[in-house]
């Protein structure tokens, strides 16, 4: 069975002039178009794909990686508006189309919005919505005080910083627990604090012992994860540059990356610095 807008493992069955055709199971046979097939590839061959649908509602197979996949919430920038809503960069050829009837505040070109992927009900396509409520908070939490967690950030707020959990719940980072700049879509971990009546969940940005785990190389790796594993800011970059994406001094930032090269997470070259894969 396909899962729509995530990763699947596909074994080709045929080549073709214009790409291979994946075995689909009970969806059929599913493009992956020339421009993402490598020589190296064979009938037979299992491959790893991402499966969406392009502008004729077919099924078709992608090696690009998308910003969000489907259950995922995620900073997204908007690229185009028309008259059925708002286009998204979410890192494919196709744009994620956010319906006027999705969108909590009108989305304008170049606006950066907290956006959520699924699937419509209706048509079958893939879309966003940065109505965030209706896809939070429908389960029962079950964490236990001390819980590691992905958390992104949403919102500033006069209390510390609104937060979705392992893209389920609401959450909260107060005052007290934010020792270091953080900006909206930035993806760090945490750890839960207390499980609310309501479900919501307050977290910490320190350890059970006390100790601070929200630093620079967590900023660095989010930024990575978030921009298909490459950055073109590195050693060679301004220091200006480098305080307006992690608000930090040139010295700190070289730091940083030194300890996630030592840890083999990165690979740095004069002009970018990619994700160890």
């Amino acid at each position: 069975m396909i899962n729509l807008g995530k990763n699947n493992n596909l074994t080709v069955v045929k080549r073709v002039d214009f790409g291979m055709y994946l075995d689909g199971g009970e969806s059929g046979e599913i493009l992956l178009p020339q421009r993402y097939v490598t020589d190296d590839v064979q009938v037979g061959d299992e491959v790893e794909v991402f499966v969406y649908k392009d502008s004729e509602d077919r099924l078709v197979a992608t090696t690009e990686v998308p910003l969000l996949q489907v259950g995922e919430f995620g900073l997204l920038t908007a690229v185009a508006v028309n008259r059925v809503g708002a286009f998204m960069d979410w890192g494919l050829l196709k744009d994620l189309l956010v319906p006027f009837s999705e969108q909590s505040s009108p989305i304008a070109v170049g606006h950066k919005e907290i956006v959520y992927v699924y699937v419509d009900n209706k048509t079958k396509r893939i879309a966003g919505s940065t109505k965030l409520n209706k896809f939070l908070g429908n389960k029962i939490p079950k964490y236990e005080v001390g819980d590691i967690v992905e958390i992104l950030a949403v919102k500033r707020t006069d209390l510390g910083f609104k937060v979705i959990v392992d893209n389920l719940f609401w959450g909260m980072i107060y005052n007290n627990d934010l020792f270091d700049p953080i900006r909206v879509g930035d993806r760090l971990q945490a750890h839960v604090k207390l499980v609310r009546d309501d479900g919501k969940i307050d977290v910490t940005l320190r350890d059970s012992g006390g100790k601070r785990v929200f630093n620079l190389s967590d900023r660095i790796m989010g930024y990575l994860h978030d921009h298909k594993g490459v950055m073109a800011i590195c050693d060679s970059s301004s220091p200006e540059e480098i305080k307006a994406v992690f608000q930090c001094s040139k010295k700190d930032f070289k730091k940083a990356l030194g300890n996630l090269y030592k840890q083999n997470l990165i690979k740095i070259d004069k002009t970018k610095v990619e994700i160890v894969k």
